[in-house]
């Protein structure tokens, strides 16, 4: 039995299978609470953690997906380090990508993406899920079992993203097997911490230089053109690699977060069949469905956040240059907001109360795409896939599952799942 008073939860492995029950002992003694390892502050509490998201002047996102690994490169002094996290932002983990950026730096990088996830353009990629949705399947539908994550969820989510972002299609092949293996967001949070010293998006960089530095020399009529070209709100014109790493990140953080809900979603259908029948009987239900996944199941279990001054969040003081751990993982199984927080129940009336994607300015930009990838995919899976069950051969009988899930401390997904069903063609 593990002891939540002295684990470890960015290195111990006893907690990568299922992190609720610690979660559920940090929140049970204080919904903010100060872990002795590495000092940081677990926010487990729903309206602790909306409380910090909405105030990122109070709370920099500088080390968000750090946390408290490495180290602040300065000391800390005086009573508002605002001044000395923009000094020293270059040192820290993946500083050049909007995630970790604070407002009005954050505002001007995200503005691109919106230029780019439109309804118009999101409606165009739905054509395109569909399309790809099918062609997945017919890889492996007709042998009756696969290893899901391998055969369906990281390709689709991939080349869902690969779409949105106008990478021609001729071009999908390199990038499925450039990134099929190597994923660039599977290693954030990994529990060795050796991670931290390389860029996950150097490849997705390189290539999408090449992209918008072609368009803004030869324009086309092409979603890549209009990137390139886009704008700041003040009118001027981004550098090159500020456009990049707008787009690299929204590629690395889609591809990598909507293959992790994918996986949770079959292990739900193959695990339930209870579940899985209610949707086959009524596919209105299939929304509720994926926003019961997504809130037991965020695959964002922990991020983090900077106390630039001395504050208190709950009744817990905070001191100045604290790390805060929020977790989406704990706070969406809040017995203060959800009713019986550890039931998948498809009549949750406050189903979308879930922060899966966040809140604040760093809500997920992606958030509206997974949601029809999601959809898309739930309903021709099960137009395609009757019968669908868990291999008992590698996962064990009902009430004895043995599932892996990857290890790092940020992220919550299966490192394989394999599934027998009837192919229905």
């Amino acid at each position: 039995m593990t002891d939540f008073d002295t684990v470890d939860y960015f290195t111990d492995p006893a907690l990568v299978p299922d992190p609720h029950p610690y979660f559920d002992y940090l929140r049970a003694q204080c919904p903010v609470k100060r872990v002795s390892q590495h000092g940081v502050y677990a926010v487990t509490g729903y309206s602790e953690a909306a409380e910090v998201l909405r105030d990122p002047a109070l709370f920099s996102s500088a080390v968000a997906v750090g946390g408290p690994f490495p180290p602040l490169p300065f000391e800390i002094e005086g009573d508002d380090i605002t001044g000395l996290i923009a000094e020293h932002r270059a040192k820290m983990p993946m500083f050049e990508h909007m995630v970790t950026m604070d407002p009005p730096q954050h505002t001007a990088a995200r503005s691109l993406l919106n230029r780019l996830l439109t309804p118009a353009r999101l409606k165009e990629n739905e054509e395109f899920m569909w399309r790809l949705a099918d062609r997945q399947l017919d890889e492996f539908v007709a042998d009756g079992r696969c290893e899901f994550l391998a055969a369906y969820a990281k390709p689709f989510a991939l080349l869902v993203v690969a779409d949105m972002l106008g990478v021609p299609e001729s071009d999908h092949e390199e990038f499925r097997v450039a990134l099929g293996a190597d994923r660039p967001g599977q290693r954030v949070g990994a529990l060795d911490k050796e991670s931290l010293a390389s860029n996950p998006l150097q490849w997705l960089d390189e290539k999408f230089s090449a992209y918008i530095s072609d368009r803004r020399e030869h324009p086309r009529d092409d979603v890549l053109t209009s990137l390139a070209l886009a704008k700041y709100p003040d009118g001027s014109t981004p550098e090159v690699v500020d456009v990049v790493r707008s787009a690299t990140f929204l590629f690395g953080a889609g591809q990598e977060t909507t293959a992790k809900v994918l996986g949770a979603v079959m292990r739900i259908l193959s695990d339930r069949p209870d579940i899985q029948q209610e949707l086959r009987d009524d596919r209105s239900k299939i929304q509720v469905f994926v926003e019961e996944t997504l809130r037991m199941d965020a695959p964002v279990k922990s991020g983090f956040r900077l106390a630039t001054r001395d504050t208190t969040v709950g009744d817990v003081e905070v001191p100045v240059g604290s790390v805060v751990m929020f977790c989406p993982g704990a706070v969406n199984r809040d017995p203060q907001r959800f009713t019986e927080p550890h039931e998948f129940r498809l009549d949750r009336k406050n189903f979308r109360e879930h922060i899966a994607f966040g809140r604040g300015v760093h809500t997920c930009p992606g958030g509206p795409l997974a949601r029809v990838e999601l959809r898309v995919s739930v309903e021709r899976i099960l137009d395609r896939m009757l019968d669908i069950q868990v291999d008992e051969q590698y996962h064990g009988p009902p009430g004895d599952r043995d599932y892996r899930y990857e290890p790092t401390f940020i992220l919550r997904g299966l490192s394989d799942l394999h599934i027998t069903f009837t192919p229905n063609p």
